[in-house]
């Protein structure tokens, strides 16, 4: 018999409990019957059959949808990324026990397909906005817990995590800086200019201004937030075939500007491959 998804959560929790705080009053958190984590101010947060918890205490919107990240994952799946994935897992290495945490996990698969590259004793934790994204992450609750969670309010403890893995997700600082450990890593990823130029140039052809990227503020709120230990440019091209090419339109947030007419020419005129130039910036607390 398969074991059930909440099963997973279970016995993660049960075994790192301890990791988490309320994100109400700040009081340590344990597992109550299996069933929520709760504090000693009466806090409970229930566990989903898919094992997973959603801790915000009010509807927060996401605009992104079950069929974008779906499309995302296909991609993420097929390799897309795998370059930047194998740098991360060069910046974090082979020990042992090592908490890593994924701030804006999206639909899990980043944090899934690194878990395949690094140490099996690691614990993984991933968490984002989208209900959508963390309920499609639940798919992975073999190997990480998933939550439903905002970057300005972290229900983890002060000084828990390892390593802070952000890939193309917003940012808080001062979370990130609380709940970091004084010897741990922030791992972000942030698109470069020509990060998936040729959709730009479909999509936005009569647009010049929105067919051009800067990451400049991106890149220096992190320099003046975090002391930057490296950066790392790779930009590669990714060979796109005819059943990927839906999946590679519809994976990003860049279609969502585009006039109908624009969407109509991009699937008639499809790309044979599409370009990943991301920046991979490693930060301490300053």
């Amino acid at each position: 018999m398969l074991k059930k998804k909440i099963a997973y959560a279970q016995d993660f929790l049960r075994e790192h409990d301890q990791l988490f705080e309320c994100p109400k009053c700040h009081q340590s958190m344990t597992l109550i019957d299996g069933q929520s984590l709760g504090c000693d101010n009466k806090h409970h947060y229930n566990l989903s059959k898919k094992g997973t918890i959603h801790f915000p205490d009010h509807h927060m919107s996401s605009d992104y949808d079950k069929e974008m990240l779906e499309h995302r994952r296909m991609m993420i799946q097929a390799g897309l990324y795998e370059p930047i994935l194998d740098q991360i897992k060069s910046v974090i290495g082979n020990d042992d026990s090592r908490v890593i945490v994924d701030m804006g996990c999206g639909e899990g698969s980043f944090l899934e397909e690194l878990s395949k590259k690094i140490n099996s004793s690691d614990i993984l934790i991933g968490f984002d906005l989208s209900k959508e994204g963390v309920l499609l992450a639940s798919d992975y609750a073999e190997r990480a817990f998933w939550f439903i969670g905002d970057v300005t309010a972290v229900p983890l403890k002060q000084q828990s995590a390892d390593y802070l893995l952000n890939i193309f997700s917003p940012s808080h600082y001062e979370e990130m800086t609380r709940i970091l450990k004084d010897d741990g890593l922030v791992i972000k990823v942030i698109p470069e200019e020509n990060y998936l130029k040729e959709m730009r140039l479909l999509f936005y052809k009569d647009n010049e201004e929105k067919q051009n990227y800067s990451n400049e503020k991106i890149y220096n709120k992190f320099q003046n937030k975090m002391k930057v230990v490296s950066e790392k440019r790779i930009t590669y091209s990714f060979p796109i075939t005819a059943d990927d090419y839906e999946h590679v339109l519809k994976m990003s947030p860049l279609m969502w500007g585009a006039s109908e007419l624009s969407k109509e020419y991009a699937l008639v005129h499809p790309f044979t491959e599409i370009t990943i130039d991301v920046k991979i910036l490693i930060g301490r607390k300053a």
